[in-house]
């Protein structure tokens, strides 16, 4: 079977395929929620592109999580921010992500260029809901893309930009999301 984070097209996999392996089936299988999350998936609650809302929660952000994972599998999460809009949607399928100057670890950029899976995670504690993309991350310095980047409300230099393949999207349970009020709108 080829690889589902690379499918594309019309040969790309139903998005629940991306999100739920075999193992993650047999799991919900036997803990109860598989027909549940199928009713789900046949219902279209999970997406393969981004929804005009989802476009307007992602322009909101101004903050993320980026996960990657190197070609043995080892996990690493990031946090990203920037000012709201530093997520920039190119497309109902693609986000260009912004690589600003760090602690100089690499571990995300090191990541992709040895396996491009990769999963953003957006919170937005004040209203409790978080939006979920499972994808493929490539890194590039092309011009057009870094001078989507060039407005002077952030003042870090951009090296680089991720572009994001969206695969797969789910709105989640907000159940047991703290709400937490960002400091600037507390006064």
């Amino acid at each position: 079977m080829s690889d589902p984070h690379q499918a594309a097209g019309k040969n790309a996999l139903h998005p629940d395929d991306v999100m739920f392996s075999s193992a993650v089936r047999a799991k919900q299988e036997s803990l109860g929620s598989r027909e549940a999350q199928a009713h789900r998936a046949a219902a279209g609650r999970f997406a393969r592109e981004l929804s005009a809302e989802a476009v307007a929660f992602i322009g909101d952000r101004d903050s993320a999580y980026l996960a990657t994972a190197s070609a043995d599998g080892q996990p690493y999460v990031q946090h990203r921010g920037g000012p709201k809009g530093f997520l920039k949607v190119l497309d109902a399928r693609t986000i260009a992500i912004p690589e600003y100057p760090g602690n100089r670890q690499y571990i995300s950029i090191g990541h992709l260029e040895e396996n491009g899976r990769s999963f953003l995670f957006l919170m937005d504690y004040a209203n409790a809901r978080r939006l979920k993309l499972w994808g493929r991350g490539r890194l590039t310095d092309e011009p057009a893309l870094l001078a989507l980047f060039a407005a002077p409300v952030h003042p870090a230099r951009v090296e680089r930009v991720i572009v994001f393949s969206v695969l797969a999207c789910d709105w989640n349970c907000s159940q047991h999301i703290p709400r937490m009020v960002p400091a600037d709108q507390s006064r």
